[in-house]
């Protein structure tokens, strides 16, 4: 049997996962050394709200788009969790399974509510049907309990207004490749997204806002958005 690489594998190797993004991130990479000031953690959470909220029109059109229902409700499964629906495991799953919330985790992400975090997240993988709709699990809310710490308020996260040139473009690309009518262009940029995720770069960021609170006397902060997602994506790609 032929054991070598297929060469559409190949190409995905060469050109996306060993892209300079995914594989050595200068922004996330400074970032984790937590050096920043307040005044670029805001900016970085102004412009990461906007993403945030902007994403919810790419995935929202990418379910619009679908070519079957199978991927139709897969894609509903994403847009449903970020809003707010949390996913229910496998039944009959062990407590403290990784793919669970614990107390124990909640509580050393540092967030300052861990009981509801736990209540509310639910699963890391499985399906929302069936799941348990709270507000305050939207991940959009998430990031406003974090920009809180830092003086900013709902008022000033979010909207398209607020976003910089850059990350107005990130976001219009989105809509334009992961929410493509040709469900194949979608799917491929879903990959990449997936992937890029699942890389590492979240990690980097929880990284950063520990040892920020470290440098800044210690005083714990609630980044539950951040360890969520650094948990969450690994399961993604």
């Amino acid at each position: 049997m032929d054991e070598r690489i297929p060469p559409f594998k190949a190409r995905l190797e060469r050109e996306v996962l060993s892209h300079p993004v995914i594989t050595a991130n200068p922004y996330t990479r400074w970032f984790s050394r937590g050096e920043f000031s307040a005044g670029q953690a805001q900016q970085f959470l102004i412009q990461f709200s906007v993403f945030s909220n902007q994403f919810l029109l790419a995935q929202l059109q990418k379910v619009l788009n679908a070519d079957t229902l199978d991927q139709m409700r897969a894609s509903k499964e994403i847009l449903a969790n970020e809003i707010g629906v949390g996913f229910r495991g496998p039944p009959g799953r062990a407590a403290g399974h990784r793919g669970d919330v614990s107390a124990r985790s909640a509580g050393a992400a540092g967030t300052s509510d861990g009981a509801d975090t736990e209540t509310e997240l639910g699963s890391l993988d499985g399906s929302i049907e069936g799941g348990t709709f709270h507000f305050r699990a939207a991940h959009f809310e998430l990031l406003v309990r974090m920009a809180r710490q830092f003086g900013l308020g709902f008022g000033d996260l979010g909207k398209r207004r607020f976003g910089t040139r850059s990350t107005l473009f990130f976001c219009d690309e989105l809509l334009r490749l992961y929410g493509n009518e040709d469900y194949c262009v979608s799917a491929a940029a879903s990959w990449a997204v997936e992937n890029w995720a699942a890389a590492g770069f979240w990690d980097e960021l929880v990284q950063g806002w520990a040892r920020y609170a470290e440098r800044r006397g210690g005083k714990r902060l609630d980044m539950a958005f951040f360890t969520w997602h650094a948990r969450l994506e690994a399961n993604h790609a």
